[in-house]
C-alpha cells in the first residue's frame, strides 16, 4: 500500500504546491500560476504527499499525433529522493500514458539534474536529443523508453 497521498490539482493551492515543486527542480524555466492553470488544461497533473507534506509531482503529456508519443515526468524534492516516490509517480504516470493511448513514452529532464538523469536510465530511457532553449544555459535531455 503506498505511502503517498496523490492529487490531481485543481485548485490554487493544489496548484501552487505542484508549481512549487516544478520551480525547485526546473530553476531556468520557473513557471507562473497562470502557466500551471494552462499546463494543467492540456496535460494530466499530481501533486503528491506523505501525509500533508509535499513531495513531489508529475506529469503527463498526452500522446501527440501518429506517433501516440507522450511525455511522463515525475519530480521529487530532494529531501524525499531514494525512498522510492519517484517511481511510484513514474509508475503512475506511465499507466497514464498508457490509458491514454501511447505507444512511445518519453520523458525530459535538465542536464544539472543528475539524479533526474539517473533515475531515468534505471528506468530504461535511452537519450535521443540534447539542446539549449532559447536563452538557457542548461541542456535539456530528451530520453526515449526503450
Amino acid at each position: 500500500m503506498s505511502q503517498l497521498r496523490l492529487v490531481q490539482p485543481v485548485d490554487d493551492t493544489a496548484l501552487t504546491h505542484w508549481q512549487h515543486v516544478h520551480n525547485t527542480i526546473v530553476p531556468p524555466h520557473l513557471l507562473s500560476l497562470d502557466e500551471v492553470r494552462e499546463r494543467a488544461g492540456r496535460n494530466h497533473l499530481e501533486v503528491a504527499y506523505l501525509g500533508d507534506e509535499l513531495v513531489g509531482c508529475s506529469t503527463v503529456r498526452p500522446p501527440a499525433d501518429e506517433t501516440r508519443t507522450a511525455t511522463v515526468i515525475a519530480r521529487v524534492l530532494p529531501a524525499h529522493r531514494g525512498r522510492g516516490f519517484g517511481t511510484e509517480l513514474y509508475a503512475r504516470g506511465l499507466d497514464r500514458a498508457r490509458e491514454l493511448g501511447a505507444r512511445v513514452i518519453e520523458t525530459c529532464v535538465l542536464s544539472s539534474n543528475e539524479d533526474g538523469l539517473r533515475f531515468a536510465e534505471q528506468h530504461g530511457f535511452a537519450e535521443i536529443d540534447r539542446y539549449l532553449l532559447p536563452g538557457d544555459t542548461i541542456d535539456w535531455v530528451d530520453l526515449r523508453l526503450r
